[in-house]
């Protein structure tokens, strides 16, 4: 199962492929989408959709599934961040997309098993668990890729579940 996760924002957007396969997880691609704070918000909200719809086309993933949008006291921020995250919403579910969502304490805790997780520890998780020699970087791109690793860990429990009911 191939899954995008994504770590949306409107500045920078991270996207990480993870491939899972009997109970192994292996990386496929990793990256940023960005925008730049000068250009117009429907033309940044726009490069995000044309950039997502590229990576569709390009990987086919089985899955895509997106971090749920925490509030920050930054009210501004907030609203931004929503918006981004209702562009790739809607171009995942334009391409017929299995989408999956999931808050930063379900990613971090099926990540690092603990849902108070440095951002740190996050990365050092990804790093060992998708054998990479170094933590993924940016932080956004490191985040996208522990949302995939949290769908296929949550896709095999789930399957798990299934097959025992």
């Amino acid at each position: 199962m191939l899954v995008l996760g994504i770590d949306p924002g409107t500045a920078t957007t991270g996207f990480g492929l993870v491939d899972g396969d009997k109970g192994k997880s292996r990386l496929v691609d990793y990256g940023t989408i960005l925008t730049s704070p000068d250009t117009p918000m429907p033309e940044r909200l726009l490069i995000i959709n044309r950039e997502l719809n590229q990576l569709l086309q390009k990987y086919q993933p089985d899955a895509v599934a997106i971090e749920q949008l925490f509030f920050h006291r930054n009210v501004k921020t907030a609203i931004t961040v929503a918006q981004s995250r209702g562009v790739l919403l809607m171009t995942a579910a334009e391409a017929g997309m299995s989408i999956a969502e999931y808050t930063p304490l379900q990613v971090k805790q099926a990540v690092v098993g603990y849902g108070n997780a440095s951002k740190r520890q996050v990365q050092l998780m990804v790093q060992a668990l998708l054998s990479l020699k170094a933590p993924p970087r940016p932080d956004d791109a490191a985040d996208a890729l522990a949302i995939a690793i949290c769908h296929l860990h949550s896709f095999r429990m789930n399957a798990l579940y299934e097959r025992e009911s």
